[in-house]
């Protein structure tokens, strides 16, 4: 069982991920926070982010694609080595996006992310989103032409 000031500080260290790594493109702080041997299980990528390096290049594709993205914590809850936590990611679609050109589109997207935590780094995420809100976001002719065929 893990004491209430491990929970706060695992909490801090999830939100110091979403604040300062995925909010602020700070890369330097992955080598603080996320361990070298990193698994993410991201629902909107084909494959497993594996390691640091890789999960640096996660980011850097969001940025490219909403340099002005940002995360609000709506909720957080920890027990154990896992926190769980509730946001809201807000931003500009101003770049290229998995193939969808930019749309200068204002975005805002719910998601939800557990993180487990071993020697105060993040060792392993499981993140969701609603993807189908925030491609509707970018480009609204691909669900006009969906809509038009069913």
């Amino acid at each position: 069982m893990s004491d209430n000031s491990t929970l706060e500080a695992n909490k801090a260290l999830v939100r110091r991920n979403f604040e300062v790594i995925w909010t602020q493109c700070n890369l330097e702080v992955a080598d603080e926070i996320i361990d070298p041997h990193y698994v993410g299980h991201i629902a909107a990528l084909p494959d497993t982010v594996r390691g640091v390096e890789t999960f640096k290049q996660v980011v850097m594709l969001y940025h490219l694609s909403a340099p002005d993205i940002r995360f609000e914590i709506q909720d957080q809850l920890a027990e154990g080595d896992k926190v769980a936590t509730r946001w809201i990611a807000h931003g500009t679609h101003q770049g290229e996006f998995m193939g969808i050109a930019p749309s200068g589109q204002r975005m805002s997207v719910t998601g939800m992310s557990f993180h487990r935590i071993e020697n105060d780094r993040i060792q392993e995420s499981w993140d969701d989103w609603d993807a189908l809100n925030m491609l509707r976001n970018m480009s609204e002719d691909i669900f006009q032409s969906l809509s038009m065929r069913i």
